[in-house]
């Protein structure tokens, strides 16, 4: 995760500009708030939608416990499953989206760092998120074609979350003139939806393609988020 930060390096040595010349700055703490909210939202919002329409059902006690053992949360007292998922969320959800940060910088620094500042010198805000979107997607796919029940279908909901993603992801990085944002985002996207979420429900025979950051599900939110945020950047002008 750590190449796209290495491969803008390498440019910026190539082009003669200092590492330094990068948006480092924390810049306005409002959109490191949002940066932190929006993703938990859509991941929220994703598998509620996959309990209503019984896609997935929401954990059970014995599911929740085993959570429970695998976080190696029993050696602090009696917890019920309550508990464990309150204790649970709060870790993962902070101490984790710390440790995800420290490879989410790596992406971060060479697609909203660095890549997205380049191609706004020539694209429009919506052709500069489509074509990093088709980057970054891209990118992805050794992951892709490895881990992969349904290749094709997982190809084309991938590109929709990665494509969506970066609208609102090039939308903070724009505002806030910094790439915290972008780093924050990415890796509570990552925690909610490959960490948490996925630990309180429980599969059902059939519905995978719906589950999970390939799942068709997340495709339909997190593209509806996309377009949100799209429109927004239009009449802001950005």
């Amino acid at each position: 995760m750590w190449c796209p930060a290495i491969a803008a390096f390498i440019t910026l040595k190539i082009k003669g500009r200092k590492i330094s010349s990068l948006n480092w700055n924390w810049g306005d703490w409002k959109y490191i708030r949002w940066s932190y909210f929006i993703p938990a939202l859509y991941g929220i919002i994703t598998y509620l939608l996959i309990w209503v329409f019984g896609f997935g059902g929401l954990a059970n006690r014995e599911i929740i416990t085993e959570w429970g053992k695998e976080l190696g949360l029993f050696g602090i007292g009696t917890l019920n499953p309550t508990s464990i998922t309150i204790i649970a969320i709060i870790l993962l959800g902070t101490v984790e989206v710390i440790r995800a940060s420290a490879t989410t910088l790596g992406e971060e620094i060479g697609w909203r760092g660095f890549f997205i500042h380049e191609l706004r010198k020539v694209l429009s805000f919506t052709g500069v998120s489509v074509f990093s979107g088709l980057v970054w997607a891209a990118w992805h796919w050794p992951l892709l074609v490895y881990y992969s029940n349904n290749v094709l279908l997982e190809f084309i909901t991938f590109f929709i979350v990665i494509i969506s993603m970066s609208f609102i992801m090039a939308y903070y990085t724009f505002k806030s003139k910094s790439l915290w944002p972008a780093v924050i985002f990415h890796a509570v996207s990552n925690v909610y939806i490959q960490k948490i979420m996925p630990s309180l429900t429980m599969k059902i025979e059939g519905t995978e393609h719906w589950l999970g950051e390939n799942g068709i599900m997340f495709a339909i939110v997190t593209s509806i988020f996309g377009i949100y945020f799209w429109r927004k950047a239009i009449k802001e002008k950005i």
